[in-house]
């Protein structure tokens, strides 16, 4: 049995940017203080919701240092490093290290990506050059490509490699991982419609956007999981339902920076190739923010 990196509902948090394009580190200071203090229970810095992808090398590495310094070993800061090309991947990987990050987030190859055999030399060759745990990350959609069952579990037998990100959307999938790779590998939920139908069959927590505007009500949903108290937790998940669509509607994180600005955080725009939301899909965020009484109706 391998240690948990945390469990519960950890932020996959945004990077806030500054209206010539610059990321805003005080607005990211402010909202790693918020999410730790309104029961957050991880940190991750740098995945998909953050923007990584449309990142310099130099601006990855200082967002990393940033939360690392910031969060201050109040939670685990979960660093994504992942990339298609095994080298910067390792590069980032080792830097991420020596910064303090508690753990990575690495994500499958992206647009070249590759066979099952190469995709467990990948991770084999990333965690064989560091010393802390790596959660993959399986979201075929985004990446064109996703992991057998067969692959987790011959990667499961690493002992860097602790935990998977569970973004495809089959909850049959995730009873088959739990069911081939047991206490070796944890499993987060990638998605916040999931999250108690997940934890139901063992997962551990979520990886989750739906934080970054309630982390108190994420955290305590999964909290009741974990109590094996699920009636509540079922309640919430459809109490938010509607919401966690609307965060959806479009290209993640074009929703929820909306919804943050709306509801008076200073999240900033979204890097080309990502555009400002559309006006039918603003007016609908609005109307889920506002029949969950969280953004008053002028």
């Amino acid at each position: 049995m391998k240690n948990t990196i945390f469990t519960g509902a950890g932020v996959a948090i945004i990077t806030p940017f500054n209206p010539d394009g610059s990321i805003d580190f005080d607005g990211l200071g402010t909202l790693i203080d918020y999410q730790i203090e309104n029961g957050t229970d991880a940190i991750i810095i740098c995945g998909t919701t953050g923007e990584s992808s449309t990142m310099t090398e130099e601006e990855h590495l200082s967002c990393i240092r940033y939360a690392v310094e910031r969060t201050a070993h109040r939670v685990p800061v979960i660093a994504g490093t992942g990339s298609n090309d095994t080298r910067t991947a390792i590069e980032l990987s080792v830097e991420a290290e020596k910064i303090g990050a508690d753990a990575l987030l690495m994500v499958t190859p992206y647009y070249n990506k590759t066979t099952q055999a190469g995709l467990v030399a990948h991770f084999t060759m990333i965690a064989n050059s560091v010393n802390i745990p790596i959660i993959l990350y399986n979201i075929p959609g985004r990446t064109g490509m996703g992991f057998t069952v067969e692959s987790l579990k011959e990667l499961s037998n690493h002992k860097n490699i602790v935990a998977v990100k569970e973004a495809s959307g089959n909850i049959s999938y995730t009873a088959q991982v739990a069911a081939a790779c047991g206490d070796k590998l944890d499993i987060y939920s990638g998605n916040d419609d999931m999250i108690v139908p997940m934890m139901a069959l063992g997962a551990k927590g979520v990886i989750s956007v739906l934080s970054n505007i309630l982390p108190q009500e994420t955290h305590d949903m999964c909290q009741y999981c974990l109590d094996n108290n699920f009636q509540p937790a079922i309640d919430m998940q459809i109490k938010y339902l509607d919401l966690i669509n609307s965060l959806f509607c479009e290209v993640n994180p074009i929703p929820i920076k909306e919804a943050m600005n709306l509801l008076g955080y200073a999240a900033g725009g979204c890097r080309m190739p990502l555009t400002k939301m559309s006006s039918d899909n603003v007016a609908r965020l609005m109307a889920s923010l506002q029949k969950l009484g969280m953004l008053e109706i002028e």
